[in-house]
Parts: structure tokens; sequence; C-alpha cells
């Protein structure tokens, strides 16, 4: 099903993802930090319903269904880089740091900051080409906003 896409992500220099599969590749992001500390929790999963429904103006149930898409593909693709090295061809800078803040909600959205999430997630703004600061700072804007 995912065939396609994780072949565009495999790639040496991945192309630039059409819009539905950037879509679906940054949904995988958020399954891959949330499931990172191996605690899958429900509301990280509404969180991640939450995020993709306002950043992509879908309904409940679209968000639903491209999260149930997204862990599919987030269990097959192998690693968080070629996730992230494909975003960040698809996706302008500062739409990126919209990026981060939705990964630290995820990360956030259990109320336990946990090592293998934060890893990820410097890892993550580090291959999107976020720098620490503006990842701290997204950080700190997503703590106050939950």
């Amino acid at each position: 099903m995912f065939k396609d896409l994780l072949n565009k992500l495999l790639q040496p220099v991945p192309s630039t993802l059409a819009p539905k599969d950037a879509r679906l590749a940054l949904t995988a992001l958020l399954v891959r930090i949330a499931r990172s500390d191996h605690n899958y929790a429900d509301v990280e999963q509404d969180r991640i319903d939450r995020i993709t429904a306002s950043r992509y103006g879908l309904g409940i149930g679209e968000a639903i269904l491209l999260r149930e898409q997204a862990e599919a593909m987030e269990a097959e693709a192998p690693d968080t880089v070629r996730f992230t090295r494909a975003i960040k061809e698809s996706v302008a800078y500062e739409d990126r740091i919209g990026v981060i803040e939705a990964l630290w909600q995820v990360a956030l959205a259990d109320g336990e900051r946990d090592d293998s999430e934060d890893a990820i997630l410097r890892l993550s703004a580090n291959l999107l080409g976020v720098s620490d600061i503006d990842s701290a700072k997204a950080r700190r804007r997503m703590e106050k906003a939950l």
C-alpha cells in the first residue's frame, strides 16, 4: 500500500513529495514520536488526530483514518532519517517549525517527558534543519499551550 511512498523516502536523494504523501509522512513521524517510549497512549493518538484535523482541515473521521494509515506506514518504514529528509524537502522552514511544534505536542501529550521521545525529537529537528534554539522555543510554546 505504501510501497511507492516508501520507495521515494528510501531514495538517496528523495524527490519532492506530493501534498498527500507529505501529509502521510508527517503523520507517520508523529506516530513514531508517540510510539518511541513503547507506550502509545490514547491521549497521544487523540492529539495526533487533532493536529492532523486542524493542520489539514480534516473531519475527525478522516483524521483517524490518516493516523491509522500512518501507523501502518510507520511500522513498515526503516528509520526516522528518511521521514524527516522527505518532509524537509517538501516543507518551507517556517512550516517545519510547525512540524516541530506538532511533534512536541505529541511528545508532551501524556504529561511525561521521556528520553526516547526527546532523542527522536532532537534528531528530527536537526534533520529538518530546525535549530536547537527554535526547537526549544517551540517546546516552551507547546508546554504553555497544554
